[in-house]
């Protein structure tokens, strides 16, 4: 039986009703049909997104959970946990490439500066037929580095006075238990500098003909750095009172098999270094006090105590109106017993311990009116404070967007907040009112953004709530927008680390903060770290002695 085709070429007059009837079914039930299979192909298209969705959301989790494990591998084995996330490039997509380019092309080759620094000549013969004419010197400088054993017999007169006295002739100075400043300088410069091993040093002295034992080498670089550390006080202290800001930052350490922690302090033109237990605020009080070791209750402390909301009967029982002084830590916690507070909680104790030290900081015209960057670790903020714009940006990359709307929402966030940033910089080349203005109104226009995607929008109420501290730069146009000079510091710390460990005795500790701190200082200063080094230790020639380093700071700054 042949199935009939409706007439869909012939006109609908020419139909009769019965066939006009079924043509018209026909349609509907093609129509309706195509509607069911649309229907269908939605629901089966929405299910698969829902899926997708899913293990989009499955994968994030799956990779935090392994971040997690991870940096638990890391703890067990007594390493800084990795970053989940690559660096976010905003610092160098914000500088300016025409500026840095014409920089570079304007440096040209020249004579060498060495010139001056001729240490001998000789005199070269040419073999020449006779009658030859002599027409002068053609020089050539040649640079070579003399590493040789030195092993000077000193003989040294002896005297016997009428009185009956013996008077032996001084030995030059600098020479220590038999051996020369500048073996010890060599010594210095390649652990300090070149990160050079105790072990290796010894076995390159040995190798060059210096007998010397490890132990003594460790002595050369740990005992009798009085000198420097006196310096490196003085450098940090120096610093704290003149710079018109500071950049902290700080990293892991091991001491005595334990578990320490380094601490940055720099600026533009001065570095140092502090390794203690803990990396509590107390502590980092504590580093900015310096050598002072004494408490101060006056305005400043009490302002920190209302900040940190202690108790206000309390506070009236220790507020005499009148700036209290104590000498050290006992008679200050007397004080605070007499007063009727629990000096033996800890939880009580703290605020008022911190709130003594930052009296005390502002008694003795530390740290005064400079701004203190830090990366938004709890500890760091005191004073007056401001944000590092790489590290608010980085947290945009914690976020594990789950489907492609949230991607696009981070991308778009991140565009806007770059841009900002390389307004910013433009700014500290230019500052003006009007320009501080309109960067504060775009500031809220950027982080008052609601995308629907509710890890991003929290992340952008909190960065708003920071905004005094994100914009410390228009009022201090010479605040820098982020914590870079301390990473760049810390990372020769860290690279020590990796290849001495940790140290063991209190002076290892000591030696290493000092002369790292030292050493970047010299650096920053534009000195020859080699040349600090001979003239501290008694070699310096007098067209060359150093001035004190914290002279130098202060005047710079």
């Amino acid at each position: 039986m042949t199935k009939r085709r409706l007439p869909m070429a012939e006109h609908a007059d020419t139909l009769s009703l019965k066939a006009l009837r079924e043509f018209v079914t026909g349609l509907v039930k093609r129509a309706d049909g195509a509607d069911t299979r649309i229907e269908k192909l939605e629901a089966e298209n929405q299910r698969l997104r829902d899926e997708n969705d899913q293990l989009r959301i499955e994968n994030t989790r799956l990779k935090v959970d392994n971040q997690l494990l991870r940096d638990e591998i890391a703890r067990l084995k007594n390493l800084p946990p990795r970053p989940p996330f690559r660096p976010s490039g905003m610092e160098q997509a914000a500088s300016d490439k025409t500026d840095a380019g014409k920089a570079k092309s304007a440096r040209r080759r020249g004579a060498k500066g060495d010139k001056g620094s001729v240490t001998r000549e000789e005199v070269l013969a040419a073999s020449v037929p006779p009658g030859s004419r002599f027409k002068g010197y053609k020089d050539c400088l040649v640079r070579d580095l003399v590493v040789r054993a030195d092993v000077v017999r000193y003989r040294r007169e002896c005297w016997l006075t009428p009185d009956g006295r013996t008077i032996t002739a001084p030995l030059p100075a600098g020479i220590q238990g038999g051996f020369g400043p500048n073996l010890r300088r060599f010594c210095l410069m390649l652990h300090s500098h070149g990160q050079v091993t105790t072990q290796r040093l010894t076995t390159l002295l040995n190798d060059i003909g210096v007998e010397i034992s490890k132990r003594q080498v460790i002595r050369f670089l740990t005992q009798g750095l009085d000198g420097f550390h006196t310096e490196d006080a003085a450098v940090l202290h120096a610093g704290l009172v003149s710079a018109p800001y500071v950049t902290v930052d700080d990293t892991g350490a091991r001491h005595a098999n334990r578990n320490f922690h380094t601490t940055h302090i720099g600026s533009e033109h001065f570095s140092a270094f502090r390794t203690a237990p803990s990396k509590s605020r107390l502590n980092f009080l504590a580093l900015l006090r310096g050598n002072y070791q004494d408490y101060v209750l006056n305005d400043a402390a009490f302002a920190l105590l209302e900040d940190r909301q202690v108790d206000p009967a309390l506070l009236a029982r220790l507020n005499t109106r009148e700036p209290r002084r104590f000498a050290n830590q006992v008679p200050f916690l007397g004080h605070l017993a007499e007063h009727g507070i629990d000096i033996f909680d800890r939880d009580i104790i703290r605020p008022f311990a911190e709130a003594g030290i930052w009296g005390a900081i502002r008694h003795h015209g530390l740290v005064g009116n400079a701004v203190i960057v830090s990366d938004d670790a709890g500890q760091f903020r005191v004073g007056i404070h401001a944000l590092c714009w790489v590290h608010a940006e980085r947290l945009l990359h914690k976020l594990m967007p789950a489907t492609p709307g949230q991607v696009k929402h981070v991308e778009t966030a991140r565009e806007l907040i770059w841009l900002f940033y390389k307004l910013l910089k433009d700014y500290q080349r230019r500052p003006s009112r009007r320009a501080a203005n309109g960067l504060g109104v775009r500031f809220d226009r950027i982080f008052s953004i609601r995308t629907g995607y509710g890890d991003l929008d929290k992340l952008l109420v909190r960065l708003k709530r920071r905004k005094a501290e994100l914009l410390r730069v228009l009022e201090r146009p010479e605040t820098p927008l982020n914590t870079n000079a301390s990473e760049r510091d810390l990372r020769g710390f860290v690279i020590k680390r990796k290849i001495s460990g940790g140290t063991v005795s209190r002076n290892g500790r000591q030696a290493r903060d000092s002369m790292l701190g030292l050493m970047k200082t010299c650096q920053k200063l534009g000195l020859s770290f080699w040349y600090y080094l001979g003239d501290w230790l008694g070699m310096g020639m007098p067209e060359r002695a150093v001035p004190p380093l914290a002279t130098m700071v202060a005047a710079r700054t």
